[in-house]
């Protein structure tokens, strides 16, 4: 059985180098201390630490499927960059986002996936779909790909916008069983003819103990919702329980992308 033990390094932000004002969170490119540069998500950013914790546990298991995921960080920020910032929306962001964050390896030259224009095998396509109707990735259409072709190959990027159900934790079981109906939008469901597949060899592979070795990279400190009574250990239960409750009823999933295939034909 094949084992799975991400290792996420540490790193220093020595520059702010610039803002994605496309992004509605100000994702930023930034250079650190190991000679690299990254585009940060924030923990201050809108949808705070949620956030980051979809984009890591989405970011990890994209790798676990052999799929093209650039390396993800720790990357500490310095309360000095907050005061020589001059703008004030980047200020306040960087003010509060203090501490641990999110990077993600810049890939220098890259550009964005057309559907139009880029093709994608059937068996990359169909992981791609399958593990974003596991994680209900409501982002990866036509609109907002979230995806780059680099040096000829498909890179994911940015999965923070799944696991919507910790935005609330209120029906998070409810949710798991669900079909996945934003799936009729992915943008590479019509190259999906392989999910069925997919999910006969990999759902095996995401076992509790590799879904552990996950969650378990999460900080603590992200973990923790103070509003709720949420301690870090409580919290990657729930994400356990959901990851392993929506594996189990994957038919459901699994019937929603092969109905609304059909009806794309």
């Amino acid at each position: 059985m094949k084992i799975f033990k991400p290792e996420i390094r540490d790193v220093n932000i020595t520059r702010y180098v610039q803002p994605f004002r496309e992004g509605g969170s100000l994702p930023a490119l930034v250079d650190a201390d190991d000679g690299f540069s990254y585009v940060i998500k924030f923990r201050g950013a809108g949808q705070g630490k949620k956030a980051l914790i979809a984009e890591l546990i989405g970011g990890e298991l994209a790798r676990f499927l052999d799929l093209r995921m650039p390396e993800m960080v720790f990357a500490e920020l310095d309360e000095s960059f907050a005061r020589t910032e001059p703008d004030e929306e980047i200020q306040d962001l960087l003010k509060f986002s203090v501490g641990k964050n999110l990077g993600v390896h810049f890939l220098n030259g890259a550009i964005t996936f057309d559907a139009n224009v880029d093709k994608v095998g059937g068996e990359e396509a169909s992981k791609i779909v399958w593990l974003d109707a596991l994680l209900m990735n409501v982002d990866r259409t036509v609109r907002n790909t979230n995806m780059l072709i680099w040096h000829n190959e498909l890179w994911l990027i940015d999965h923070g916008a799944s696991l919507y159900f910790h935005h609330s934790w209120d029906n998070w079981a409810e949710q798991a069983t669900k079909p996945f109906v934003q799936i009729k939008d992915h943008v590479l469901l019509r190259f999906a003819d392989a999910v069925q597949q997919v999910d006969d060899t990999y759902k095996t592979l995401f076992t509790e103990e590799n879904l552990r070795n996950v969650l378990s990279v999460i900080p603590d400190e992200w973990l923790v919702d103070e509003s709720r009574g949420l301690q870090a250990a409580d919290a990657r239960e729930v994400y356990l329980e959901f990851l392993m409750k929506r594996l189990e009823h994957s038919a459901n999933f699994i019937k929603q992308i092969e109905d609304e295939r059909k009806n794309r034909i």
